[in-house]
């Protein structure tokens, strides 16, 4: 019961819950861009409910998880299995596997959220591209850079946080070696057409450690050592690969999030190329 005072005289008024709307919005507004929705249209269907984390970093409800510290059923190593200790895993040495022996998914994906931990080894023993050296390669072609960048001297476009031989990262954000290190990051695929030429680039934005080191930035095409990458058509879908280069770098809490349509920048065509 509520009360209020009308000409002096406290009246008690008792209290009716409002009804909420079956359908909450408006139907008298004007129309939003492309002339679908309403602005607060009544009729637009919500967002699709995700549960998060149940702590930071963790796998949402509807992430495909690539890695949880307990197995390696997610991936396929190009030589010999990535070694697990106590819920890490750990490149080894090129001494036991034998050459190159880069991690790969056995899913494909296209347009992907993902999150990845990593650990340079500590402490260093080597310098610039030798410290620390890993790689996030998308559909196996667009390389996100890993390395120790904390006060390790190195050509700009292949520190941290770098579109690898093309843009630097916008800041430093690397961690001290042997501590754990975040990556969060946006991909999207290139579109090509039917003629197999380029229609959109693929876009990748970063955050490292939490902080932005690559905001929605165009790439040159598959990455390659001391060229300038270019384009060649693929499939929609490929699988994702980490990159051994000879160094003991570590990687935990690894998971993606495959992105619909709707999550990519609005430059697509209805045909979503």
């Amino acid at each position: 019961m509520k009360k209020f005072v009308m000409a002096g005289v406290v009246v008690a008024a008792m209290s009716v819950p409002v009804a909420a709307q079956e359908k909450p919005g408006f139907k008298d507004t004007p129309m939003l861009p492309g002339g679908k929705w309403h602005v607060h249209d009544s009729d637009r269907p919500a967002s699709v409910v995700v549960a998060p984390a149940a702590t930071a970093g963790g796998p949402p409800a509807d992430a495909v998880v690539l890695f949880d510290g307990r197995s390696l059923d997610a991936w396929k190593p190009d030589r010999i299995a990535w070694p697990i200790d106590k819920g890490v895993l750990t490149i080894p040495s090129r001494a036991k596997s034998g050459g190159e022996n880069n991690l790969v998914s056995k899913q494909s994906f296209g347009d992907v959220q993902m999150h990845l931990e990593f650990r340079s080894p500590n402490p260093p023993t080597k310098t610039s591209q030798d410290r620390g050296n890993s790689g996030i390669w998308f559909m196996q072609r667009y390389e996100l850079q890993i390395l120790d960048g904390y006060q390790n001297p190195t050509y700009a476009d292949g520190t941290v946080g770098a579109v690898y031989g093309w843009k630097p990262p916008l800041v430093n954000a690397a961690r001290r070696p042997g501590e754990w290190q975040t990556y969060d990051i946006v991909f999207e695929r290139p579109r090509f057409a039917a003629d197999g030429s380029l229609l959109r680039p693929a876009y990748v934005t970063a955050l490292l450690n939490g902080v932005l080191v690559q905001n929605h930035q165009a790439m040159l095409g598959t990455t390659i050592w001391r060229k300038v990458a270019s384009y060649t058509a693929h499939a929609d879908a490929a699988p994702i690969q980490l990159q051994d280069h000879d160094s003991p770098v570590s990687f935990r809490n690894i998971w993606v999030r495959p992105l619909t349509e709707a999550a990519i920048a609005q430059d697509l065509g209805k045909d979503g190329k």
